[in-house]
């Protein structure tokens, strides 16, 4: 079959597989303009309107949008023009928001950078991305000074989230809420230089196929590279995804936790709110009581968690305290624990709402790529195999490829999972050869095995060089991890390989028990052998957690030492 044909076909069974009453096109409340143009838009109608809630600290749509302009006018003065790249080295805050916008609005490139970072890591990704100027949450100039004359770095704006700390917090607020300010001698204050800039606002937007961000993938081995996104992407992957997934309105309430350097978390808490024009609750990082309050105090209707926050949330003493009434849609992702029938009962006999999956997406492709929305009914997406990610978002298209001569595989058949999306990334920052050898004529070569079965549903199987061969069988260590999942002991797994005389390798599960449950690694084998293909049984090693990485992916390359 050729590839138009191949095409069609999956079309016409996309169509016969889609869920009720969602859309099956791109949808773009306020036309197909930069997202720039969406906050002056909805600054312009809701301008007294709540933008972002920060633990009491509230910041109205108007205000938004006019602290960016002052942070473009700002970076304009300090010579930053159209493409060149603003490093931002902060946690979760509203000047981040203030930032983010400011720089889009100028023209310039936004280059986020892990607040986790240590000093060879910031040099590196400063010096990669050629960043002049960077703005820091002040806790971190030391990390800063470290490294700075080995960097571009001319000027350096520093912030303090205690400047936004009420006196009566609203949430239970994190530690770094509560820092006394740095004064510094060799940086600027953030908001005392927004004060002082007389400039006026670019008074043009910049256009849809400018860049727009660097965001650098975030994977458990080897120096990160940068991935070059444009606004089109940023306007794309919420027109495909919002409607269809999330259901965000201008009424709707949004939390979002997820770090927002990471791709996930910029469009979770920065790009989503703006586009539909609703409410932000953020927080600075994780905490399930503060969880539990936002959702309580502000009437929180839409958010995405991690599986493990929403186990958290259920096992938590003092959940009964709460009115979780108002939650509407909540995305799950599952990286370490898995979405379970049992996880979305317990949810939904508490909320009144179903946990679904978000997933399947990456850096390149702004991460929004698939949905299983609607997908609900019987339990459909969990009955299925335990790496069932849906469908794709209106606009993207998947395909199945050899691995080595690129040539098209039919339905069913496990192969080089490509897509082709209008969000895909333009290239890898100075890195040619790398471009080109994961694009190839319009389409992203994942390197990631997948399956497309009979009804157009795509399965995610993990990384090629993850996969494991057991008697000349495959298996994939994202399979066992979803089944061990399962197990009502195990809080969390990680399954690697290592080398086996007579089976070629042998699967080797690291697993963290619940607390007091007193199952022993015997009862898992066990329970392993009664619930899979012989083949796939690991051995087990329990261990008391596992290594991660700042979003929540587990270090593999450290386990493998372990073995």
């Amino acid at each position: 079959m050729n590839e138009r044909d191949y095409l069609s076909e999956l079309a016409r069974l996309r169509e016969r597989s889609w869920p009720a009453g969602l859309p099956r096109s791109p949808e773009y409340p306020l036309g197909e303009r930069p997202l720039t143009e969406y906050l002056r838009e909805w600054a312009r109608r809701q301008p007294r309107k709540t933008a972002l809630h920060f633990y009491g600290h509230d910041t109205s749509w108007a205000e938004l949008d006019r602290l960016s302009d002052r942070c473009a006018v700002l970076l304009e003065e300090l010579g930053v023009g159209p493409g060149d790249r603003v490093a931002v080295f902060m946690p979760n805050c509203p000047q981040l928001h203030i930032a983010f916008w400011g720089i889009l609005k100028l023209g310039a490139v936004y280059a986020p950078v892990s607040p986790l970072s240590r000093g060879l890591e910031l040099a590196y990704q400063l010096n990669d991305s050629e960043a002049e100027v960077l703005l820091c949450f002040d806790q971190l100039l030391p990390v800063v000074r470290l490294v700075r004359e080995e960097t571009p770095l001319r000027h350096v704006i520093a912030t303090s989230l205690s400047e936004l700390c009420p006196d009566t917090p609203e949430l239970p607020v994190p530690d770094l809420l509560r820092a006394p300010k740095l004064v510094a001698d060799d940086a600027l204050d953030f908001y005392s230089a927004l004060a002082a800039t007389k400039g006026t606002p670019p008074a043009h937007p910049p256009c849809l196929h400018a860049f727009a961000a660097l965001n650098y993938t975030g994977g458990t081995t080897g120096l990160p590279k940068g991935c070059i996104h444009s606004h089109g992407d940023m306007l794309y992957t919420c027109a495909s995804f919002v409607p269809v997934a999330l259901g965000l309105t201008p009424d709707s309430i949004s939390l979002n936790f997820l770090p927002e350097f990471w791709i996930a978390g910029e469009n979770a808490g920065l790009l989503f709110p703006v586009f539909a024009g609703c409410s932000l609750v953020l927080l600075a990082r994780w905490d399930a009581l503060a969880f539990l309050g936002a959702v309580q105090r502000y009437r929180v209707s839409h958010c995405g968690l991690l599986v493990d926050s929403a186990a958290e949330v259920l096992e938590h003493p003092r959940l009964d305290e709460f009115d979780l009434g108002s939650l509407q849609r909540v995305g799950a992702i599952s990286f370490v624990k898995k979405l379970t029938p049992e996880y979305r009962r317990r949810w939904h006999e508490r909320t009144g709402c179903n946990l679904y999956e978000f997933a399947f997406g990456m850096t390149e492709t702004h991460t929004c790529d698939t949905f299983t929305f609607g997908l609900q009914d019987d339990d459909f997406d969990l009955r299925q195999a335990p790496t069932f990610v849906g469908l794709p978002v209106p606009g993207t298209e998947f395909k199945v490829c050899d691995f080595e001569t690129g040539e098209l595989l039919p339905l069913g058949t496990e192969g080089e999972l490509c897509l082709r999306s209008p969000s895909l990334f333009k290239g890898y920052w100075r890195r040619p050869e790398a471009s080109t050898e994961v694009l190839r004529e319009g389409w992203l070569r994942t390197g990631d095995l997948g399956v497309i079965d009979a009804q157009g549903f795509i399965r995610y199987l993990g990384r090629r060089k993850e996969m494991l061969k057991v008697n000349g069988m495959s298996v994939f260590p994202s399979e066992l991890e979803a089944l061990l999942g399962q197990h009502p002991a195990i809080l969390a797994s990680a399954v690697i390989g290592r080398p086996d005389p007579e089976r070629g390798q042998q699967p080797v599960a690291f697993i963290v028990l619940h607390p007091g449950s007193g199952e022993s690694a015997e009862g898992l084998a066990a329970w392993c052998r009664e619930s899979m293909a012989g083949y796939k049984v690991p051995e087990i090693r329990l261990v008391e957690a596992l290594p991660m990485t700042a979003t929540g992916k587990v270090k593999k390359n450290e386990l493998e030492a372990l073995l």
